[in-house]
């Protein structure tokens, strides 16, 4: 064991992803400061609808349009059955796409393809724009894809890995915090409509188990992104 650890010590030193270790930090502190963290949850937010309507319409829903509020809330409307696969997986979907996007942008930052990821980020948002029905939502989304394409454009490759790492590190430590506030919410019995208590009428499994399994979710893919984040390609 302790040969794996210093095996594991040098390699990060030799990469020289201390950078990228740094950037892990940023985006905690990002994450657990209040201040940064309402604005900065939008982004969450983003990635948690969209989850939705990529599942509704893998599913056979139609899908009517996602709004984005300004306190950070967003709903995904879709048409279909009100019961059945297709409805569990579309209230599934929200919670864990946010960590496994950043899993995904992880794989690919590691595979030096910091610039795709950014990319496809773009690519993601300009399908998200299209189903957004409210103004605040066109503006966040438009915000969220320009910083994107600005960084992708004219940014170095040294620094498109920096903020390539730093985004995903934000949507897998991000995206464990809605699910805790969550679950206070609920504790507090002022959450009664939330993707777990309908998934929970729907299925008849406790709320609870479906928020302990989005948080399993979660840690797995911030320890997997991370260990990929932190050997990427030096800078």
């Amino acid at each position: 064991m302790d040969g794996l650890v210093r095996e594991y010590t040098a390699r990060l030193m030799d990469s020289g992803n201390l950078a990228s270790l740094v950037a892990g930090l940023i985006a905690l502190l990002l994450v657990l400061n209040r201040t940064s963290w309402l604005p900065l949850r939008n982004i969450v937010t983003i990635a948690h609808e969209g989850g939705h309507a990529v599942v509704a319409l893998l599913s056979g829903r139609k899908l009517n349009g996602i709004r984005l509020h300004s306190d950070t809330s967003g709903l995904t409307v879709s048409t279909g059955k009100s019961h059945g696969p297709g409805m569990v997986c579309t209230l599934l979907a929200g919670y864990p796409a946010v960590s496994l996007l950043g899993l995904g942008g992880a794989w690919l930052v590691n595979a030096d393809l910091a610039r795709q990821m950014l990319w496809g980020g773009v690519a993601l948002l300009v399908a998200v724009l299209l189903a957004v029905r409210n103004a605040f939502g066109v503006v966040s989304v438009l915000v969220t894809g320009g910083a994107l394409f600005l960084v992708s454009w004219f940014a170095t490759p040294a620094w498109q890995a920096l903020c390539g790492a730093l985004l995903c590190w934000f949507l897998l430590i991000g995206g464990l915090r809605p699910i805790t506030e969550l679950s206070r919410k609920r504790a507090r019995r002022r959450a009664g409509d939330s993707d777990a208590d309908q998934l929970a009428r729907l299925t008849r499994i406790p709320g609870g188990a479906w928020l302990f399994g989005w948080f399993l979710i979660g840690i797995a893919a911030l320890v997997v992104g991370g260990y990929w984040l932190l050997l990427m390609p030096q800078v």
